[in-house]
């Protein structure tokens, strides 16, 4: 009977590590696509069947850098060989370079690049910052009708962005909001915002009452007690919740593609709208998906030492 429970065991543990890697593997299948997409050369980007074996190449990051047109007649070999070597790999794909001048006309992509990060980085230190405010005032404070008002922070979710991306497209109209950073800021900010609350209200109420009581006997006040005390030991949570609303507000598409048009649009509208000669170039859009994916893996991987203690800090009560 020992003899077959462990057989049993044994079987349902090598299962469950096929089943992880499956699952691993269907989530990593994508990130590969884009990866070796993007470097792809443009010729090898969508034969049948994939090309899995290639030489890299950096000519789809250069043609998402700069505005090109497509070449009318062939370029002679001395032109060719006069022009800078990345300017070379442009021309063998039948294109040249816009400029003006002796200057490289740039693609928008860096500005939208800059539109994401700053609006991204913005709204988020907003919603945590005011998340963990009000977080704090719930778990420590008698407030009439906290539940009815908890209720209420936690409705203002239950709605997909793209339900009510048409209102506020018309109130951002009417206010002279619409193509803004302020107006994306504002949006994205209250949009995470009610998550900020609830998720550090969780942390909040983790954190003993009696720390604070200590601090307040020994002369601090109460924005002291706050500041001292209860955020360093919040932190976990604060960094948790900073990694969940950057990740929204940076891959947000609806409201960036209905609200922005140009001055202050993102990324991810502007990616899918870049056209190589005449047809979709996917080695350019997987480039431009690429770089995108970089920073908040970079921010994921600088706060992963506090993601699994935030994301299960206060899942076990007495």
């Amino acid at each position: 009977m020992a003899a077959v429970r462990s057989r049993g065991q044994l079987v349902a543990n090598r299962a469950a590590i096929a089943a992880v890697l499956v699952i691993t593997l269907v989530f990593l299948a994508p990130i590969y696509w884009i990866g070796s997409t993007a470097f792809k050369p443009r010729a090898l980007a969508t034969t049948v069947p994939p090309t899995v074996f290639f030489t890299p190449e950096i000519t789809p990051f250069i043609k998402l850098f700069t505005k090109r047109v497509q070449l009318t007649k062939p370029v002679d070999q001395e032109t060719r060989d006069a022009a800078p070597w990345w300017e070379q790999r442009i021309i063998d794909n039948g294109e040249r370079v816009l400029r003006t001048g002796e200057n490289v006309q740039l693609s928008a992509y860096p500005s939208r690049f800059m539109n994401s990060l700053i609006i991204a980085v913005t709204s988020t230190v907003l919603a945590v910052g005011m998340g963990t405010f009000t977080a704090y005032g719930f778990s420590r404070f008698r407030v009439k009708g906290e539940q009815d008002l908890l209720f209420f922070i936690l409705s203002t979710r239950m709605l997909p962005p793209v339900v009510v991306a048409i209102p506020m497209f018309l109130m951002y109209r009417a206010v002279g909001m619409t193509d803004t950073h302020i107006g994306l800021i504002i949006l994205y900010t209250a949009f995470n915002l009610s998550f900020s609350v609830w998720l550090m209200k969780g942390f909040m109420d983790e954190i003993p009452k009696e720390y604070e009581e200590a601090a307040l006997v020994d002369g601090y006040t109460r924005m002291q007690a706050f500041f001292k005390i209860v955020l360093p030991e919040a932190a976990t949570g604060i960094a948790a919740t900073a990694v969940f609303c950057f990740i929204t507000a940076w891959n947000e598409y609806a409201f960036a593609l209905i609200m922005t048009n140009r001055r202050a649009q993102t990324a991810p509208p502007f990616i899918p709208s870049q056209l190589g000669s005449g047809v979709i170039d996917w080695t350019v859009i997987a480039a431009g998906t690429f770089l995108f994916l970089v920073p908040v893996a970079i921010f994921t991987f600088a706060l992963r030492g506090h993601l699994l203690r935030g994301v299960t800090f206060g899942a076990i009560r007495k």
